[in-house]
């Protein structure tokens, strides 16, 4: 199973943390892994190159099927922007959730500074 956890400072997604493999198919023809690992990865570069706002904390593991992200300080411009990619990844992973509940798992926590 994929466990993705988007946290919350307030109303605003501020990081992601997923961890695992689907066990839908074997790896390489696995479409499951494949799509949360394009709504993640697709998140992290956009963030940067769309909104200039360079994530922090990331790390990846393709072996233990880890990708882990932080927003940064921004300015209230480049939250509005990064808020709008957040929550086109919270959207993605809780559709992909809806249609493989026993592959994938969506928890969204509150993290206070």
């Amino acid at each position: 199973m994929i466990r993705v956890t988007l946290y919350q400072e307030g109303t605003d997604l501020t990081g992601c943390r997923a961890k695992g493999h689907s066990g839908w198919a074997d790896a390489g023809g696995d479409i499951i892994c494949a799509a949360v690992s394009i709504l993640t990865c697709t998140c992290v570069n956009a963030l940067e190159s769309v909104c200039g706002v360079i994530p922090q904390n990331v790390a990846i593991d393709e072996t233990d099927g880890v990708l882990n992200f932080d927003l940064p300080e921004r300015t209230e411009a480049e939250n509005e922007r990064a808020q709008i990619l957040m929550l086109a990844l919270k959207q993605g992973l809780s559709d992909l959730a809806g249609e493989y509940p026993e592959n994938v798992e969506l928890s969204i926590k509150d993290r206070r500074k």
